[in-house]
């Protein structure tokens, strides 16, 4: 799993997502992307699936926490780039009631 963090606004991030989420990645993922939230202050974050391969539980354990971590701060999570078995995934564990799916980057930076 490769991760790459970018800054879009002063408390916007996207994290672009490369290769296979399981629970290794998952916590890679949460660690690095927990110690950017703090040092920056971040309240919105994009999550990029356009590279993910594979995602298991706990991916969306992982997702669900960032959720829970920004929502303290009044904060949003959307995602764009669903291949349609992470879509699936995404349906059947019901991150959608908690998290936005945007048809392309432009439109979730604009209502994030």
């Amino acid at each position: 799993m490769d991760v790459v963090i970018i800054k879009l606004d002063h408390d916007m991030i996207k994290v672009n997502l490369k290769g296979e989420i399981d629970h290794h990645a998952s916590l890679i993922l949460r660690e690095e992307i927990d110690n950017y939230i703090e040092k920056h202050r971040v309240k919105k974050i994009l999550f990029n699936f356009k590279d993910v391969s594979f995602m298991d539980s706990s991916g969306v354990g992982m997702i669900i926490g960032r959720y829970k971590k920004l929502q303290n701060v009044g904060g949003k999570i959307g995602v764009v780039n669903l291949a349609p078995k992470i879509e699936r995934i995404f349906q059947m564990s019901g991150l959608f009631s908690l998290i936005s799916n945007f048809n392309d980057e432009k439109e979730a930076i604009d209502k994030l």
